[in-house]
């Protein structure tokens, strides 16, 4: 039964998804689903972002970072856009980069993300990842449903075979003039054959080669008759067409989500840093010069990998000087339509509104009457924000999992109450002499 706060009916979470939820926010981790209960604040960064799927769904390009520290929310935030796009009918693929996931590398690096990007990419109707297959086939569906509208014909009508073909050799053709899209689209033809004769040997060698999983060019010959493979080198192309491929296909756009942008920061040698930059600055230059077609990026990383000029982003000099703010934008103030967004903290207000969520969603999935009340949450905020170093270290991450945690001992002790608990010492340890005055300050003006 729903609960009343207020004036408002709050409905209660799904056990699987609350489950998931306050297990992966303990972890330290981004859940996949179940964002929406949780989300708050970032209202602005959300609308900016969400303005870029209208261009993408228009047949333009664009390219967006996210910059904030560790723990601030910028995974989390990836994650709310990407459910939020495959909701309007866009795909998404997404990878963390990683010493062996990078943008370019000479041992394979680069491939690899790609082929991660490929094994997560999702629709509406597979949100988590391995959808490859099934927008391929939905293609193919979408085609002869298509045909047999305009057509008039049966799908056991005499020319019914031949008219599909000629609306997917017509999609097939306009793609021969993009960049490898002759190869592309000849396995997008064989893929189309092997469909119709349910030839599943076949099918699953075009889907191999479009994973780019084929190590050489002898082995795709072989196995396909074709002379090329998505190499470190050309894998970008490749998503470029598989981003046209899909507003053919029926579907708004692609969104590419790349998190962990310190894994090139950390790189130790220069030329490759610098070859990971030039990567970055051709997809930059492609999306702001309409050069890509139907395709969103999205990086994140923290401001140390974006701004340090030594390792950072800015040490490449042609990226420095198209993304570095301008003399107007600064805190409180900031440019949304500026290709870097910076994440400012999350307020006192929005945490509270935050750790509410939680409690409830906690007390609906352990099946209690929630007991924490107000001034528990109060109290709670003001020994987090109080601790020492929290004005510049503290994150939203640090502070959740804590959390979740006194949520779960008060659960499993329930004689025990949130103001013992919270004025123990083994809860707030470490607190600044100033917690019951500049904390107290902080959350004085707090309305519920």
């Amino acid at each position: 039964m729903d609960r009343v706060q207020g004036t408002e009916i709050r409905k209660k979470v799904p056990r699987r998804i609350a489950q998931a939820v306050l297990n992966s926010l303990k972890g330290g981790v981004v859940p996949r689903t179940g964002l929406a209960y949780v989300t708050v604040g970032r209202k602005d960064e959300i609308a900016a972002l969400l303005h870029d799927t209208e261009i993408i769904a228009d047949g333009g390009a664009t390219f967006r970072f996210i910059v904030g520290r560790y723990g601030s929310g910028k995974s989390f935030l990836l994650q709310t856009i990407r459910n939020y796009v495959m909701d309007r009918d866009f795909v998404v693929v997404d990878a963390d980069l990683s010493p062996e996931r990078r943008l370019q590398g000479t041992q394979g690096q680069g491939l690899a993300t790609y082929r991660e990007l490929i094994r997560n990419l999702s629709t509406k109707t597979r949100p988590d990842g391995g959808a490859l297959t099934l927008v391929l086939d939905r293609w193919i569906n979408s085609v002869q449903s298509q045909t047999a509208e305009e057509k008039g014909l049966l799908p056991d009508s005499p020319g019914f075979e031949t008219a599909v073909e000629q609306q997917i050799y017509a999609v097939i053709r306009r793609m021969n003039d993009l960049v490898h899209g002759f190869d592309f689209a000849r396995l997008l033809a064989m893929y189309y054959r092997s469909y119709v004769e349910d030839d599943e040997d076949t099918k699953a060698k075009v889907v191999k080669w479009f994973r780019g999983e084929y190590l050489t060019k002898k082995e795709a010959r072989d196995e396909l008759g074709v002379t090329s493979i998505i190499t470190d080198d050309s894998w970008y192309d490749y998503l470029k067409l598989f981003a046209y491929f899909f507003r053919q296909a029926g579907y708004s756009g692609m969104l590419i989500l790349i998190d962990e942008l310190v894994n090139i920061y950390k790189i130790p040698n220069s030329i490759t840093r610098q070859y990971n930059y030039e990567k970055i600055l051709t997809m930059y230059n492609d999306a702001m010069q309409g050069k890509a077609s139907g395709l969103g990026v999205i990086m994140s990383g923290t401001p140390q990998c974006m701004e340090d000029k030594r390792r950072g982003i800015y040490s490449y000099e042609a990226l420095r000087t198209r993304l570095a703010a301008g003399k107007f934008s600064k805190e409180g103030m900031r440019d949304m339509m500026a290709p870097v967004i910076s994440l400012e903290p999350l307020s006192g207000e929005e945490m509270m509104v935050l750790t509410e969520k939680l409690a409830d969603m906690h007390a609906d999935l352990y099946s209690y009457e929630r007991k924490i009340g107000e001034e528990d949450l109060v109290l709670f905020l003001k020994i987090e924000y109080g601790r020492i170093g929290a004005d510049t270290n503290i994150t939203p991450r640090e502070i959740i999992r804590d959390f979740i945690e006194l949520l779960d001992i008060l659960y499993q002790r329930p004689g025990l109450s949130a103001v013992q608990l919270l004025n123990s010492d083994e809860f707030s340890y470490a607190k600044s002499d100033a917690v019951s005055d500049d904390a107290d300050e902080d959350f004085a003006t707090f309305t519920v």
